[in-house]
């Protein structure tokens, strides 16, 4: 399944509805689902800059130095995902895939990222991306105190689809821990109203349909993108195919800010500073 396929798809036979299930609501409480995430990117966007999520897999480039990943990466951008590995990443492009095999030659587990993320206490909020099947195979019952000991802060899962997202937010709410919807450019628009709704930290807006990698064609999503933060309560980050600070600039007017994945993964893949060049891109796309 595509991240577009999530985002458009309807429910499967004998699922019970996220909304009966957690009906989106908002509170002033800060220990709400996704709150940490949240305020990380409206203050970026209060000091006039888009939010910067930076992506990395998991274990890549290797094991033994991924917490300095962690830090370094934690330290320039505003979010930090970190993508659980598995073998087959449907919603992720040629680099993300690669990154992905090689963390899991490596034996990168759920269990390890999670004790990864604790000792690194990287300075931004983290969230997790993971595809169904890790999650499943850890354990629901285990899924939310396991990521609030490790201090993860929310979830993305991009081949889950909403209506049948009820019993993995269910066990992250009570860790404070919030469940990331998807929405593209072809989700029909109460769709799109009702996974804004549901959605905790923020909204992921998928810039292009199909895969991870690539570009985005920017001017194309504007409207769309205009159109998700007219309805959305929370943040709307772009992601998919955003590679420069040409596009940041591009995207600044029309989203709370930008998701930075296979761009990011391939420095690192070349040895290059992840955060160097996670500066550079709000430098020159719109930082102060």
């Amino acid at each position: 399944m595509t991240a577009a396929e999530a985002g458009a798809g309807g429910p499967r036979a004998g699922t019970r509805p996220a909304a009966e299930a957690r009906p989106a609501t908002r509170t002033g409480n800060a220990a709400r689902p996704g709150a940490r995430i949240e305020a990380a990117i409206r203050a970026a966007r209060d000091r006039g800059r888009p939010a910067l999520a930076a992506f990395v897999t998991a274990g890549f480039p290797d094991r033994e130095g991924f917490g300095d990943v962690l830090r370094a990466v934690g330290g320039a951008a505003d979010v930090l995902e970190v993508g659980v590995p598995f073998s087959d990443p449907m919603a992720d492009g040629v680099t993300i895939q690669r990154a992905s095999r090689a963390a899991l030659a490596a034996g990168v587990t759920l269990p390890w990222i999670l004790a990864e993320v604790d000792r690194a206490r990287p300075a931004a909020p983290v969230l997790l991306m993971s595809y169904l099947n890790p999650l499943l195979a850890f354990g629901m019952e285990r899924l939310g105190p396991a990521l609030a000991e490790a201090g993860v802060a929310g979830l993305i899962v991009p081949d889950l689809p909403y209506e049948e997202s009820a019993e993995i937010a269910d066990a992250l709410e009570p860790a404070g821990a919030g469940l990331v919807q998807l929405v593209t450019p072809v989700t029909p628009p109460e769709r799109a109203r009702r996974l804004c709704e549901a959605s905790r930290g923020f909204v992921y807006a998928v810039t292009r349909t199909g895969i991870t990698g690539g570009g985005s064609d920017v001017e194309g999503v504007a409207g769309f993108l205009d159109g998700l933060r007219a309805v959305s309560p929370v943040p709307v980050l772009a992601g998919f195919g955003i590679r420069d600070a040409a596009q940041v600039r591009r995207i600044a007017p029309h989203a709370d800010g930008v998701i930075v994945g296979s761009a990011l993964v391939e420095r690192l893949e070349r040895g290059e500073d992840p955060a160097a060049f996670l500066r550079g891109l709000m430098t020159e796309g719109g930082r102060e």
